[in-house]
């Protein structure tokens, strides 16, 4: 029993990659521009330094919570529907962090921020890929981490322009993002539901026997052939996001406390290495979709890995932080969060792929904000031994990837296309939110 394939007039996927991966840009920026408003905060409205604490680690696991829920509902009910209320609890969050001028009114607009962006990751990942095709789907997905670099950068530039404005430098921070959010909400409502999940959902409805209707539930990621990859995922991201997260929360603590580098030139430092990102993640975007993925990915490893190692092994000075950026900048562009999230989309069926993805986003983002409570203290006990541990756990993440992926066959799209044929009998894309 066939299910009538959508064939309504499809927006262009690469408008679909900007405007869902604009998700990335907004989580980004709105990470950063916590960590530095709150600290202006701090000096104008009276932000204590625990508050501070309290506020950066809730929205770590706000992030997180928001990940694992928008995951499943967006299988559950539709991307198009979870991507356009997490905007408008984004929005709504921002608008907090912008005028609440108490602790109370901040937390409220941090969990807020913290869920919708959560939420919002996993189901516009997906509608990236299921909008995309074979050949260019790794290179839009690419895009959405380009956009998450460019909102690191855009958010630092602010921070270097207005960071000396008092509390109005601080609302400008915020306030970038809830005006991103608001144009991405209006410039969502062009994008219709996506055509996989509408066949997906009606032939799970219909009782058609097919691997993307009967792959929905939790349990199916834990059975083959899915618990392999979802496994070595969740292994891999959470290990690699250990260090990431590290370096982004404590790499200014180390360069002032540790190498006894000015706040300003460490700033300098990080702008001046940012296009080596910016430029490896254009050239991810090319080579993704091709037969050289896996070698690119070994060649981003081996930068990643040296990264950490640099100042595990000689230390944290000038030029070993200057080393550290440049291989870090390389080696994620090929190796980190870009090439995770093509594997994920291509790794799971249509009902399973915002569940698996934002389960795998939750998992590594609370395992991050629990080491950030100790990280101080490992700090204070040993700089190089604490890199050197989280060099072995990058080293073990980047391992067990390589093991997984390295023998790849196709995407869970083509198997679905294979052995999931679609009638050519067209019915009408849904746009209601």
């Amino acid at each position: 029993m066939a299910v009538a394939s959508p064939t309504a007039a499809r927006p262009n996927p690469w408008w679909v990659g900007v405007v869902c991966g604009m998700a990335s840009y907004i989580d980004a920026a709105t990470i950063v521009a916590t960590g530095i408003a709150l600290v202006i905060y701090q000096h104008t409205i009276g932000v204590t330094p625990e508050q501070i604490g309290v506020l950066s680690g809730v929205l770590t696991l706000g992030i997180a919570a928001g990940a694992v829920f928008g995951g499943r509902l967006g299988d559950l009910f539709g991307r198009r529907r979870v991507f356009l209320a997490t905007m408008v609890i984004v929005i709504a969050g921002i608008a907090l962090l912008v005028f609440g001028d108490s602790f109370p009114l901040l937390l409220t607009g941090v969990v807020l921020a913290g869920l919708g962006t959560g939420a919002d990751l996993p189901v516009s990942l997906s509608t990236i890929s299921e909008a995309a095709t074979e050949r260019n789907r790794g290179a839009i997905i690419g895009l959405s981490n380009f956009l998450w670099v460019v909102g690191i950068l855009g958010t630092v530039v602010i921070s270097s322009i207005a960071g000396g404005w008092g509390r109005l430098g601080g609302q400008l921070l915020f306030g970038q993002v809830g005006v991103i959010a608001i144009l991405v909400f209006f410039a969502r409502l062009t994008i219709p539901e996506s055509p996989s999940w509408i066949v997906a959902r009606d032939e799970r409805r219909r009782g058609v026997t097919t691997i993307r209707a009967d792959r929905a539930s939790w349990r199916d990621l834990l059975r083959a052939p899915y618990a392999a990859p979802f496994l070595a995922l969740l292994v891999f991201y959470t290990l690699a996001n250990v260090g990431a997260n590290t370096g982004g929360q404590f790499g200014t603590y180390l360069a002032v406390n540790v190498a006894g580098i000015p706040v300003e030139l460490n700033s300098a430092l990080g702008l001046l290495t940012f296009p080596i990102g910016l430029v490896c993640g254009i050239w991810f975007m090319r080579i993704v979709d091709g037969p050289r993925r896996m070698a690119y990915y070994v060649a981003g490893a081996v930068f990643l890995l040296l990264g950490y190692l640099a100042p595990a092994i000689f230390g944290f000075s000038l030029p070993t932080i200057v080393a550290m950026n440049v291989c870090l900048g390389i080696g994620g562009a090929f190796a980190f969060e870009g090439i995770m999230k093509v594997w994920t989309q291509e790794s799971f069926p249509t009902l399973l792929r915002t569940t698996a993805q934002g389960t795998i986003i939750a998992v590594a983002r609370v395992v991050a904000a629990l080491l950030a409570f100790v990280t101080p203290s490992l700090i204070a006990v040993s700089p190089q031994g604490l890199y050197g541990v989280l060099s072995a756990l990058v080293a073990v993440g980047l391992l067990v990837a390589w093991f997984a992926f390295r023998r790849q066959q196709g995407s869970q799209f083509e198997q679905e296309a294979r052995t999931d044929p679609l009638a050519t009998v067209p019915v009408r894309a849904e746009t209601g939110a």
